[in-house]
């Protein structure tokens, strides 16, 4: 029997590479890491470089304000970019047919740490801090009051898998018959309780993220909001593989021999029924953490050898943690859906060019590279969280 198609048919996201598509994949494209910017607010005596928003937010309506947080206005800032095609699928289907999966590691924490600080300097609770905007579900339960979505709504935190399995998550409520079309993806904001765990953690860079290299010291911090409306009518880009693995060899560090990281690779091939010889482009997790790059470099190298070519983007818009699942598949959206010819246009890998020779070599995509690709191409993205959390996807161009 035919798989019925799982289409990613519309997106909205915000980063620190900008608001919507043209303008975030122009950035992409060039490498383009000027957007990062300090914050001293975020780890005590640190300067720490981030991928922070910069564009004005718009603000949560007045009867949602118990939702008002700046997780909610990032998500509403991707939201309002296609709420045009999902208000039509709510025409179309009904209100208890869409759906809402969004991931978060965060949620409102930001927020939160600014109503403690309120409370320690006045000793009143803060009059704006209300703690669904805190809890991990607010995202979801914001987005379906809005638009008055009936169907499931709810919140994944995988850590930095989330957004990845709220898309994987959004295809089985479809191919379940659950529901016609899904909102799905991912938000993240910035805030002092990550920056000081992972400093804590002592993964935090002290510049750029420089992810494969030989001189990599750790992340870089950022944040960004991804949503798709996923439906399963046909459309241009199909989510079409799914590989999750959960090989908890550790809280916080990888299986060094990428166990995990090749399980969910090869998972994701095999449900989209394609070759590695098929995959255009490989987005890496590549946080440039000691441990993440060295696990990931040999599970690639292990499934595709030295022949896809793969980058890094978190040094152009940091590591968005929760969002960074989705973030990095709008990423690979945006590499179909910029096809020229039978070309493909892929994001550079952004680094110092040190090779670290400990690590299997990697086809490192350079700026302005290309690779070519007959249609229907086929992309891949890693998301590798806390925990063993994988998850990889594979998109593509439906056939």
């Amino acid at each position: 029997m035919a798989r019925r198609p799982c289409s990613l048919s519309a997106l909205g996201l915000v980063s620190c590479l900008g608001a919507g598509p043209a303008e975030t994949w122009r950035r992409l494209v060039a490498g383009d890491a000027s957007r990062l910017s300090e914050r001293t607010d975020l780890a005590p005596g640190r300067r720490l470089l981030v991928g922070a928003v910069r564009e004005p937010l718009p603000e949560v309506p007045a009867r949602l304000a118990r939702y008002a947080c700046r997780n909610n206005a990032l998500t509403l800032a991707a939201l309002s970019q296609i709420e045009e095609p999902v208000r039509a699928a709510l025409a179309r289907f009904g209100a208890h047919r869409v759906g809402v999966v969004i991931g978060t590691s965060t949620s409102g924490v930001g927020d939160a740490e600014a109503a403690i600080a309120h409370h320690l300097r006045t000793q009143a609770l803060s009059p704006t801090f209300f703690y669904d905007q805190l809890e991990f579900g607010g995202a979801a339960g914001f987005v379906a009051a809005l638009l008055g979505l009936e169907g499931p709504a709810y919140t994944l935190s995988t850590a930095c898998s989330s957004g990845a399995r709220a898309l994987a998550s959004a295809r089985s409520l479809l191919a379940l018959g659950v529901c016609d079309a899904v909102v799905a993806g991912a938000t993240d904001s910035l805030c002092g309780l990550t920056a000081g765990g992972f400093g804590a953690l002592q993964a935090v860079a002290e510049g750029i993220t420089n992810p494969m290299s030989a001189n990599r010291s750790g992340i870089t911090l950022g944040e960004a909001s991804a949503l798709f409306l996923v439906t399963r009518e046909p459309g241009a880009i199909e989510l079409l593989g799914v590989g999750e693995s959960s090989e908890a060899h550790h809280m916080s560090a990888p299986d060094p021999d990428g166990r995990g990281a090749r399980d969910a690779m090869e998972a994701a091939l095999r449900d989209a029924g394609c070759a590695p010889e098929a995959i255009a482009y490989l987005n890496l997790h590549g946080t440039g953490t000691p441990l993440n790059d060295a696990m990931e470099s040999v599970a690639v190298a292990g499934v595709f050898g030295e022949r896809v070519p793969c980058s890094s983007t978190k040094p152009l818009v940091g590591h968005t943690l929760g969002a960074a699942g989705a973030l990095e598949a709008a990423f690979c959206w945006l590499v179909l859906q910029g096809r020229d010819g039978e070309e493909l246009l892929l994001p550079p890998h952004a680094w110092d060019g040190a090779a670290d020779p400990a690590l299997p070599p990697l086809r490192l995509a350079a700026k302005g590279e290309r690779a070519r690709a007959p249609a229907p191409a086929r992309v891949m993205t890693n998301s590798f969280g806390f925990g063993g959390n994988n998850c990889t996807l594979v998109l593509g161009e439906a056939a």
